[in-house]
């Protein structure tokens, strides 16, 4: 403590000096005492939990050709790299990029927030029943006024809910999946939310504060289990992640009663489709050449040279064109499939070089028409 007598030996330089400290004690006091939520910025992150602009990881199948792997090894791609890697990490530690990035969600009970959107979307969901009727989509929304990130996926029971704690479904081991993840502006969160409309996707957890209302009636409408009409059969949108990728996002709802590849995003983007999908449930579809722009069925995948797997083990969704001028890659909700041509859901769409050369050299072999 500084007394009457001290403050009057000061020079006028030392008590502008003390008077300067405790104004900015006083500052900083008001800022942690005020910002109640204070966080870095929602955004995909990496392997080492650092934000990325995106990233896309291939959960491996647990029944391979010649070998059975673990069912939680993943290879990794983001953008500062141009080839699959092998994490060291597994799909069930809440490590790694899914891991790191969901967490923004689960830690410091993020999802009781009145500042941030959250929507997680499965049509299989963890614990509850299944339910006919809803789109055949899965992914997390999370994003406040700022930014946010959008990641789809294709594994059933995921993600866990948000007051468990991030926890990888044991029956999402025996066959491959995929995710993506994309980093975006707030802005480009209303355009997500209206393509969410045409998927009508199973919302089993999710939260739209007051604050977002106006921006997001339909995105809220889905949150409380209503079902929002859409404007027409399906929906194109240009969508520009935060480090500036384009990206582009096909909504299909189950008005338009057709294959989504076949009949309208090859088409559409004028180019031959090498498929992967599920077609282990009866019903499939076969490699299409009916119409200008062909669709052909992939059969055995090789994302890295020690691992290779059929196509009937693989629960992702994913086309590439198949000549390599196109560049053109997809990830989605929707297989090759009869019962599938009556569901919502989608595709989002790159022309990023890394991301075609890492998926069409993964395609070993695929049937021709």
């Amino acid at each position: 403590m500084v007394s009457v007598g001290m403050m009057s030996a000061l020079s006028p330089f030392q008590m502008f000096w003390m008077a300067t400290r405790r104004s900015l004690f006083l500052q900083i006091t008001l800022m942690v005492l005020g910002c109640t939520e204070c966080r870095p910025p929602l955004s995909c992150r990496n392997e080492a939990g650092d934000p990325v602009d995106w990233f896309i990881i291939y959960k491996l199948p647990q029944y391979r050709i010649g070998e059975i792997g673990s069912g939680v090894e993943y290879l990794y791609l983001d953008s500062s790299s141009d080839s699959w890697q092998m994490s060291k990490f597994m799909i069930n530690s809440s490590q790694g990029a899914i891991g790191n990035t969901l967490n923004q969600l689960y830690e410091g009970k993020a999802y009781e927030s009145n500042s941030l959107v959250y929507a997680l979307y499965n049509d299989g969901p963890p614990v509850l029943k299944y339910i006919k009727g809803y789109g055949h989509t899965k992914g997390v929304l999370l994003f406040d006024h700022s930014q946010g990130f959008w990641l789809p996926h294709s594994i059933p029971r995921f993600p866990s809910f948000p007051d468990g704690g991030y926890l990888y479904p044991t029956s999402g081991k025996v066959n491959g999946q995929t995710a993506l993840c994309v980093t975006f502006q707030y802005q480009q969160f209303l355009n997500i939310a209206k393509q969410l409309v045409y998927f009508y996707p199973r919302f089993y957890n999710c939260s739209v504060p007051a604050s977002f209302l106006a921006d997001l009636p339909q995105l809220a409408q889905l949150c409380k289990g209503s079902k929002p009409e859409p404007a027409s059969k399906t929906s194109m949108k240009e969508l520009v992640s935060i480090g500036g990728n384009t990206f582009l996002s096909f909504a299909k709802s189950e008005h338009l009663v057709d294959d989504i590849y076949t009949g309208w995003v090859a088409q559409a983007l004028d180019a031959d489709l090498l498929v992967q999908s599920w077609q282990r449930q009866g019903w499939k579809l076969p490699s299409n050449c009916s119409l200008p722009k062909h669709v052909m069925n992939i059969q055995r995948i090789q994302p890295s040279e020690s691992v290779l797997f059929h196509s009937y083990n693989d629960h992702s969704k994913w086309c590439v064109s198949q000549t390599y001028e196109k560049q053109l890659t997809c990830l989605g909700d929707l297989n090759r499939e009869v019962s599938q041509m009556r569901c919502g859901g989608g595709l989002i769409c790159t022309f990023n070089p890394s991301v075609y050369n890492a998926f069409r050299r993964a395609v070993d072999w695929y049937e021709g028409c």
